[in-house]
């Protein structure tokens, strides 16, 4: 029996040890965060953009949106806003057109966004745009985020996202978490990526990418329910680096609910297994074979992140085996396991909350409204290891709505944020 006991010490150490080098490189990335954000300067504007809203069942959202993008600080020469209904039971193509927008009726069968983007592409390709912006129905885009975006094309910028805020971030726990969340990946993610000189993730809304991209990678070539994140994988592949651009800014709403944020969520982790099967393979093979090493290595790691998950959990198990192979006698199995689980509980949420709390300082986003969020943001997270697990065994392969209903106008969001580095 000593000797097993002792086998599983050096297996849960081993895992431990994977688990922290993991942590430490996103460690360092984070801290890389605090250098001042690349600077694009100012250009006359002169970029013509086409901005794609895939929209279903939006009836109730798309107004705000579409006229936070017809009133941009942007000559309205230089852009079309189009809205592309798919799948709708309700008047999203009416609601649209009656705000302004050009409607593109979705007429092939969606299973996912990416999908819907694709159809709009083969459509509209040969018009004399220079770049695609994405948005989802239910965002709000800040007065200046073509203009910030054509900053970026002008220098040179080909693939691009930007700052993904919150618009409702004080409604519930659930969406106070969600924000933070998106706070944290624009800043120690997004953020610290970019200090590093590694490509940013496109992060499903507020991004950019050139035509001659698109034409480049072959078109909208998507195929998973992660359409942001293979598209961040193909440009990487194809040695064009996502350029972080924080002073575009588009608000986004965060799910009301625990069951929503499941949906959504669900959907992440089942699409990043996807991009996984299909392009870790390539980008072990490519590092193996080009200079670009770093950048691929960097694409495996966010490619892996399930998998550190899994790891996670097993880590945890085989720690509470351990442990329990420690006691001498069966009557303190159950305090020794409960014991090591409260420990292991008590560490995730004290570090998971300063992390939390640090970036809110960071962004400028304290405000008393956010406190739920902020404590419950350590549960959000370790909720998330079910989830992830689920997906590995049955995943989502279709893009399931979640209804929107918050119609906030954008004077109503308040103060901006800093831009501070």
């Amino acid at each position: 029996m000593e000797w097993f006991a002792a086998v599983f010490s050096a297996l849960s150490e081993l895992v431990g040890l994977g688990l922290a080098l993991w942590g430490g490189y996103y460690l360092v990335t984070a801290l890389m965060s605090w250098r001042k954000p690349e600077d694009y300067g100012w250009h006359p504007a002169r970029t013509r953009f086409a901005v794609l809203i895939a929209a279903r069942n939006e009836e109730l959202v798309i107004g705000p949106l579409i006229n936070s993008l017809l009133t941009q600080n942007y000559p309205a020469e230089l852009y079309d806003i189009w809205v592309i209904p798919n799948n709708c039971t309700d008047n999203t193509a009416r609601a649209a057109a009656g705000f302004g927008a050009k409607v593109l009726e979705c007429t092939v069968p969606v299973r996912s966004k990416g999908e819907v983007l694709r159809f709009a592409y083969r459509r509209i390709r040969g018009r004399g745009y220079d770049a695609y912006c994405v948005f989802d129905a239910d965002n709000l885009a800040h007065p200046d985020f073509l203009a910030e975006m054509n900053n970026a094309y002008q220098s040179g910028v080909r693939v691009a996202q930007g700052y993904r805020d919150s618009k409702n971030p004080y409604d519930t726990p659930v969406s106070g978490s969600c924000s933070i969340y998106y706070w944290m990946m624009d800043r120690f993610h997004n953020g610290g990526k970019a200090g590093l000189g590694l490509s940013a993730m496109v992060n499903g809304t507020g991004f950019m990418v050139s035509a001659e991209t698109l034409e480049a990678l072959g078109g909208w070539n998507t195929q998973t329910v992660s359409e942001d994140l293979e598209l961040t994988a193909q440009c990487v592949l194809a040695g064009e680096r996502v350029y972080w651009v924080p002073k575009a800014i588009t608000y986004d709403e965060q799910p009301l609910t625990y069951a929503q944020s499941v949906v959504q969520r669900r959907r992440w982790s089942s699409g990043t297994l996807q991009v996984a099967e299909t392009y870790l393979g390539q980008a072990a093979g490519e590092r193996r074979t080009r200079r670009r090493r770093l950048a691929l290595a960097d694409l495996e790691a966010t490619l892996l992140v399930p998998a550190y998950q899994a790891a996670a959990v097993a880590g945890l198990a085989i720690s509470l085996l351990s442990a329990c192979l420690d006691c001498r006698t069966l009557g303190q199995v159950p305090a020794v396991l409960v014991g090591t689980l409260a420990a292991n509980l008590a560490f995730t949420a004290l570090w998971s909350t300063l992390a939390a709390a640090l970036v809110l300082t960071a962004e400028g986003k304290w405000d008393q409204r956010i406190l739920g969020g902020l404590l419950f943001y350590w549960l959000f997270l370790l909720s998330w290891l079910p989830i992830t697990l689920g997906s590995f065994v049955k995943k989502t392969t279709e893009w399931e709505e979640i209804r929107h209903t918050r119609n906030i106008a954008a004077p109503a969001l308040g103060k901006e944020r800093a831009f501070a580095p």
